[in-house]
């Protein structure tokens, strides 16, 4: 087996996203393996604009699964924003993504002085 890495060795904003939107009906699997919330692709289909942060962009496509792996770091409050966005267009994100039980969860906090 081979696999293939798309790799941004700028500050980001190189357009990886879509990169791999074009790619994926190429692949199986799209991987995401490192990064958090603060990361964003964003999309253009049928002029309709979306923005994934920590979903990886080949969602969209049908016939492979989308990997939110071990070094990904996720927001539970923008993770479901994205789910939610995704399920009203009809993306069946249940069958389409799988999350490692090793992604880092963050949460939002404050200090009380």
């Amino acid at each position: 087996m081979s696999a293939d890495v798309l790799l941004g060795l700028q500050w980001g904003d190189e357009g990886k996203g879509k990169i791999v939107d074009v790619l994926t009906p190429k692949y199986d699997i799209i991987a995401r393996f490192q990064g958090g919330p603060n990361a964003g692709h964003t999309l253009e289909f049928n002029g309709i604009i979306h923005v994934l942060h920590t979903i990886p962009s080949g969602i969209f496509h049908d016939g492979n699964l989308n990997v939110v792996g071990n070094g990904v770091v996720i927001d539970p409050v923008i993770f479901k924003k994205e789910i939610d966005a995704l399920k009203k267009m009809g993306v069946d994100v249940k069958a389409k993504l799988y999350i490692s039980k090793r992604a880092h969860l963050i949460f939002a906090y404050s200090s009380f002085n």
